[in-house]
């Protein structure tokens, strides 16, 4: 008797914990490289997501960022991505980067905030101006990543070939911080919010130039790209930068994949945007996960989920 009531007691045992099991739900985040703003935060949402009794167990994957990140999620090997939103415009169009895959489905979770292109170069390079980057060793940002798109885009407005008017790399922000110390390369073009700690890892070793991009150059840019924006990163953001540095914009989005269920869509964003002060430690930009600033994009659809979530406080969609 007490052999079939321990039998039952184990039985009954696993039973539940494999109903336990099947009701968690396994999420990946694809966040960025090492140095920029994805990456921690990426962990940090990871974290948060685990233990928030949502039935939600989530990683955080490091990747080549935004254009890596559409991919993986439109492909259901990343259940949430981070995107710039000219790399997410193209995903969804199934434009420029993204015309051999054609209109990934995509959605948006929430904007996350704001994310300057920064053109960085030292002291020793002689770098001023955009157009003495000519004849320089350049990196244009990562293969994969959207730091790139948005460099071609800026590149082509100034009648700049990085093809031609300048030897092209591909770098990782690590790899460009390493090679931008050693003498390797004169200049990176990276994106993430400012302040970067890639530009504040290099800082510590070598004098930082921060190179403006031209006003014309910029009016042209975010005139034929809507979804971008003038932006200025201002002086002492940085060490030794003195002065305010105008540049371009790009607005940072959580993606996730059309059609994903809206209960979980909802438990997300509200997990996210209720628990603001957990990602302030990570990053200063996590000030703009509010409601308010959060729904705003033009870029994509949000997913139903979030679009509940929004209405529930007062955000006319």
């Amino acid at each position: 008797m007490k052999k079939a009531l321990v039998a039952v007691v184990l039985i009954t045992s696993i039973l539940f914990a494999g109903a336990a099991l099947a009701a968690t739900i396994f999420i990946t985040i694809g966040s960025g490289g090492v140095g920029g703003t994805y990456y921690p935060l990426g962990g940090a949402m990871a974290e948060v997501l685990s233990k928030a009794n949502i039935d939600v167990k989530a990683t955080s994957r490091a990747t080549a960022a935004s254009k890596e990140n559409c991919r993986l999620v439109a492909t259901d090997k990343s259940q949430i991505g981070m995107s710039m939103g000219s790399t997410l415009y193209q995903a969804v169009t199934g434009t420029e980067a993204f015309e051999p895959d054609g209109k990934l489905p995509l959605e948006i979770l929430m904007n996350m905030y704001p994310a300057p292109q920064h053109l960085v170069t030292t002291n020793r390079t002689g770098i001023k101006t955009l157009s003495d980057l000519k004849g320089k060793k350049v990196s244009v940002g990562a293969a994969g990543g959207g730091d790139q798109l948005l460099t071609l885009m800026i590149l082509k407005e100034a009648g700049i070939d990085p093809d031609k008017d300048f030897t092209k790399l591909q770098l990782t922000q690590s790899e460009g911080v390493m090679a931008l110390k050693d003498g390797n390369i004169d200049a990176v073009f990276w994106n993430f919010a400012a302040p970067g700690s890639a530009v504040l890892e290099l800082a510590a070793q070598r004098e930082v130039v921060l190179v403006p991009i031209p006003v014309d150059v910029v009016n042209k840019v975010t005139a034929k790209y809507p979804y971008l924006l003038s932006y200025t990163i201002k002086a002492g953001t940085y060490p030794k930068v003195d002065t305010d540095v105008l540049t371009i914009a790009d607005a940072n989005y959580l993606v996730v994949k059309k059609g994903m269920d809206e209960k979980l869509s909802y438990n997300l964003i509200k997990t996210i945007l209720e628990n603001q002060n957990k990602f302030m430690n990570v990053t200063p930009q996590a000030v703009h996960f509010n409601p308010q600033e959060s729904s705003l994009g033009k870029v994509a659809p949000f997913s139903p989920g979030a679009v509940k979530y929004f209405k529930e406080k007062g955000v006319q969609m």
